[in-house]
């Protein structure tokens, strides 16, 4: 019993009074839990869906030209709703399972930004860091008021150390996100963008990859990817989503030769999903890394878990697939 109970209890008239509204208080959430039905906390309830919300607004890369300018490289347009700026990680070597990763399978740090019907910007990404520069990226980021909603890794048996954190800020200032941005790279060893380079086709069976995966893939500096989208409409508080953003299932897979592939992927998954999704994965071998989140406040709730997989890459790709199926999304268009 604490000393401050012991105290009331010593006065006769006042003590049995308390207790009684101790007792009362404490049954009260239980009684009006009871008579709420189930469904009113189901995923995807929890309070900002009984809020307007805001939707995002159409842009144009000639509207995002002094963030270009700021982060020093152009990005690009998605769905003419996120301007998507990429870091590459080039200046790493980085090696899993005895296998050098290139940055585009893993080590491709990108941030985008959205406008919103109400004149608002949203900024989200994920950033690569060593384990050295992690702390002062951190730093940097509080000063500038821009919020970490995770910090993670991707990879197994990795060296060096490297990880990843999602960043997160929402204002009408979009040029001094950009700025707070610019400011956090510059404490890490991301290298400036090279100029543009012919895109060459990777070595691998890419109809086949495609035709078991039920998704049109595309090349990336060397990766093919398979990439979906969830299906709901997502809200990250106020603020609708674009499809993809934050809520992407990727399969990314590095060529090795003889059609081999090291396959490094991230599922996005509801909580009703996650058990087969995991169950899936390691049915078809993956290595599973991470299970986590990468919001603060999304609705429906997302997890995400991150896996690794090395060997023939039509074959890997077709025993993927299940893990596709048990989640409600779609390829990208």
């Amino acid at each position: 019993m604490r000393a401050a109970d012991t105290q009331h209890d010593s006065h006769p008239h006042m003590g049995a009074p308390r207790r009684r509204v101790l007792a009362a208080a404490a049954l009260t959430p239980m009684f009006a839990g009871a008579a709420t039905p189930a469904r009113a906390l189901s995923t995807g309830t929890r309070g900002t869906r009984s809020r307007q919300l805001v939707k995002p607004v159409t842009t144009a890369l000639s509207d995002w030209e002094e963030v270009a300018h700021v982060l020093g490289r152009k990005g690009d347009m998605k769905r003419q709703l996120m301007y998507h700026t990429a870091f590459p990680r080039r200046d790493l070597r980085v090696r899993s399972h005895r296998v050098l990763v290139k940055p585009a399978l893993a080590l491709g740090s990108h941030v985008s930004f959205v406008r919103y019907a109400d004149k608002s910007t949203l900024l989200m990404g994920d950033v690569v860091v060593t384990e050295q520069e992690m702390q002062p990226f951190i730093d940097v980021l509080h000063q500038h008021e821009i919020g970490l909603t995770a910090i993670h890794k991707h990879l197994l048996s990795q060296t060096p150390d490297i990880w990843w954190i999602h960043v997160h800020a929402h204002g009408h200032h979009p040029v001094s996100l950009a700025r707070g941005l610019r400011a956090a790279f510059n404490r890490t060893g991301t290298p400036p963008p090279l100029p543009p380079s012919r895109r060459k086709p990777v070595d691998l069976d890419t109809a086949g990859i495609d035709a078991v995966m039920g998704a049109k893939g595309s090349v990336d500096d060397g990766i093919y990817k398979s990439v979906f989208v969830r299906r709901e409409t997502i809200a990250d508080g106020h603020l609708v989503l674009p499809a993809g953003l934050g809520s992407t299932s990727a399969f990314n897979f590095q060529p090795l030769g003889d059609g081999r592939a090291a396959i490094c992927g991230d599922c996005a998954m509801i909580a009703g999903e996650v058990q087969e999704v995991l169950a899936a994965l390691r049915c078809a071998g993956a290595e599973l890394v991470e299970l986590h989140n990468h919001g603060l406040t999304d609705e429906p709730r997302l997890f995400f878990v991150h896996f690794w997989a090395v060997g023939d890459a039509v074959r890997l790709a077709r025993a993927l697939r299940p893990a596709v199926d048990a989640t409600n999304v779609v390829p990208v268009g």
